[in-house]
């Protein structure tokens, strides 16, 4: 990593809420990581330095109280590792894999860890497609990556028979959940959970979406075709 003279903010009373006393030293070394490095590699903008802790950090944390324990999670588009790493350094009994295409994004991904000593934490250079038929999680996530109707087609398929898609959203998680009501039709999703996580311990609470199978006894790569109600014979 190189060596800036800026840092991040020190971390505001709510970090205590939300990472255990011996986590606060990583989490903080992450926000240092981002406001310089971060920023000189454009992974974040140089606006969001001053509010790393406010707008990115402290609402992915708090994702971490709907994911189960020893749960295995895949954050597709990981970007700077928003919220996949965050939710590594946060749950250290979860086993996070990082999905990224961009090298130079997955080359700062991978110094992040070797530095904060994350030992589980895997970084996979590549798409969620990639992965489709290969592998699958307890939990997908991501952050700011796409529309639902595009996002299920990429996550559902890494998505175990019991386990969910739980995505961050903004305001509009409402009318994205109706424009993806095909989507979600042809992949035999369950109906989606709104969820409003960091209420009473966040300035501003944050939304996520969670999404599960309607029968797991139905998934499958390809997806196993639905069943067919027989057609009665008209009588002749």
């Amino acid at each position: 990593m190189s060596e800036q003279s800026d840092r991040a903010p020190s971390p505001p009373t709510e970090a205590g809420r939300v990472f255990a006393s011996e986590r606060l030293s990583v989490i903080t070394a992450y926000a240092d990581v981002l406001a310089t490095d971060g920023v000189v590699r454009g992974l974040i903008g140089p606006r969001e330095a001053p509010r790393l802790w406010e707008r990115h950090l402290l609402n992915c944390a708090v994702l971490g109280d709907v994911v189960q324990s020893d749960a295995s999670v895949c954050d597709i588009g990981s970007g700077a590792g928003l919220p996949g790493l965050v939710l590594a350094i946060a749950r250290p009994d979860l086993t996070v894999t990082l999905v990224e295409p961009l090298l130079r994004r997955t080359t700062f991904l991978d110094e992040v860890v070797a530095e904060l000593d994350l030992s589980n934490v895997e970084v996979v250079r590549g798409r969620a497609e990639d992965l489709h038929g290969r592998r699958t999680f307890d939990v997908v996530t991501s952050r700011a990556v796409a529309p639902l109707e595009r996002l299920l087609r990429w996550s559902m398929p890494l998505v175990a028979p019991h386990g969910a898609l739980v995505a961050m959203k903004g305001s509009s998680v409402t009318e994205e959940i109706e424009a993806a009501r095909p989507v979600l039709t042809e992949w035999r999703c369950a109906e989606p959970e709104v969820l409003t996580l960091g209420d009473g311990v966040l300035l501003h609470s944050t939304h996520a979406l969670r999404v599960a199978w309607a029968d797991p006894a139905q998934v499958g790569w390809p997806l196993a075709p639905a069943k067919r109600t027989p057609r009665r014979r008209r009588p002749r």
